[in-house]
């Protein structure tokens, strides 16, 4: 096992350092889709045989997210170093949900170092989550059983008035999950238009939160985000802020990925008011490049994120200065899970190896590099930018004269599908003011310049041959 051992990380280093050489994605074929559908096995067949299968039908067809080339949704790109640190975490194998382990130590030490990078008050509850989609619903639950009274013992049926949420149309999915999922419904979500930067119109926000206590709805929390998913639009969070104090409603913010710009000086006036929240989400495996899961939520108020999730019956009593059980932090009362893995590790090693002035430089590498695309883009015949770009993210389209909107969606469409299935990049897409949109997300470490003139001249060769098919 440890000769196995040695093989495989010396083949994941060479996997890691021939990235460039490999498509950024390509489809598994028939037949190992059939081999990946097959039934449990009964009799072993050794770890030899089973790793022989994995190199075979597994390492071949990743996401793609490793690639310099891979820019599409937001997905971080990983490292050698939080690939390694993984295998130490599940070598050790502990259960973070609590007690006097060096794990939960090094816990409490990322969260402690995360708000500190992020502005946010020391003193602050928060915990690492699978993602933002968790960490939003850890975020809104907090805010629901602290403004709402006896909510976990009664109910939401038992409230006097129903909730209400409040966000930008540019807001995540995610956001309408959590409000689902805590029983308020997907109605009680409010969008709220936006202006044409994307950022959510603050006055619009101010009418909607008059009309529904007028209504007699109980507004309950305002979400912000820093970086929207579709353009890394930024609303005015010290605005919201403002408005959530005047209104006494619970601030959350999103900021999934763009939460990172506050590394970077140029960039950090995007985040003002982003440390004022009462719930901070966010994820360090998007532009920290951690690996996949590296999620994490701070709330301002670390007694009332207990108090929206401590339970303690007698076997699981933690009390005292000895033993094991020692309530020193745990984190199964800051959220759903009881059995956590150590995903504090590799985060705690990545800053340790590598300091946070590092990552700052690289978050600003991938500003540089999306705003490098959109002037490639400006300055390219039949390309069309149909958004600002203010952070990361760059959404164009390729504009052939003549077409109608059906046709021209339908092009680029087809452009996004030719491009992943040849290999040569993946991008995905998006819907902006009606036009359909290539979109552009840049949260990967291995990226450079010249594979943005890779992505610029293969749209067009693609583009200008599917119109003349037409």
């Amino acid at each position: 096992m440890r000769a196995l051992a040695h093989r495989m990380v010396d083949d994941m280093f060479t996997y890691l350092e021939t990235v460039r050489e490999r498509p950024a994605w390509q489809p598994l074929p028939a037949e190992v889709r059939a081999r990946l559908a097959e039934g449990v096995p009964a009799a072993p067949q050794g770890a030899q045989q089973a790793y022989r299968d994995f190199l075979e039908n597994v390492l071949p067809y990743p996401s793609g997210n490793i690639h310099p080339r891979f820019w599409g949704w937001a997905r971080g790109s990983g490292t050698v170093l939080g690939m390694l640190a993984e295998m130490l975490a599940a070598g050790m194998n502990p259960h973070a949900g609590g007690g006097q382990h060096a794990a939960v130590y090094v816990e409490r030490q990322v969260l402690d170092w995360c708000k500190a990078l992020l502005g946010y008050p020391a003193e602050a509850g928060g915990i690492l989550l699978s993602g933002t989609s968790m960490a939003n619903l850890i975020g809104l639950a907090v805010a629901r059983n602290t403004l709402t009274g006896d909510v976990r013992r009664r109910g939401v049926h038992a409230l006097p008035r129903p909730l209400t949420v409040y966000g930008s149309r540019e807001m995540h999915s995610s956001v309408q999950k959590a409000v689902e999922l805590l029983g308020l419904g997907s109605d009680a979500l409010r969008y709220i238009p936006v202006d044409a930067a994307y950022r959510v119109d603050v006055a619009a926000l101010a009418r909607a939160i008059a009309a529904d206590r007028a209504a007699g709805y109980q507004p309950l929390a305002i979400v912000g985000c820093a970086g929207t998913v579709n353009t890394g639009a930024f609303d005015d969070l010290e605005a919201l802020a403002e408005l959530s104090r005047r209104e006494g409603l619970w601030f959350h913010v999103d900021g999934a990925f763009g939460a990172m710009a506050a590394l970077v000086p140029e960039l950090r006036e995007l985040t003002r008011g982003m440390e004022r929240a009462d719930s901070l989400a966010f994820d360090l495996h998007k532009w920290l490049y951690m690996p996949i899961e590296a999620g994490c939520v701070l709330v301002r108020d670390a007694g009332a994120h207990r108090r929206a999730f401590a339970l303690t019956p007698e076997y699981l009593a933690h009390s005292g200065e000895r033993g094991f059980a020692v309530d020193l932090t745990y984190f199964a009362d800051r959220g759903l899970q009881l059995t956590r893995g150590f995903r504090a590790l590799k985060i705690w090693l990545a800053l340790k190896a590598d300091g946070a002035d590092r990552y700052a430089r690289l978050v600003a590498q991938n500003v540089a590099q999306a705003r490098y695309l959109a002037a490639r883009v400006d300055a390219t015949p039949g390309l069309e930018r149909i958004a600002p770009v203010p952070l990361n993210i760059v959404c164009f389209r390729y504009a052939a004269p003549g077409l109608n909107a059906g046709a021209l969606d339908a092009l680029n469409r087809e452009i996004i599908l030719q491009l992943q299935e040849s290999g040569t990049a993946v991008v995905s897409s998006t819907t902006l003011d009606g036009k359909y949109a290539m979109r552009v997300a840049i949260t990967n470490h291995r990226s450079r310049r010249e594979d943005f003139d890779v992505l610029v001249e293969e749209i067009v060769r693609l583009g200008e041959r599917l119109v003349r098919e037409l």
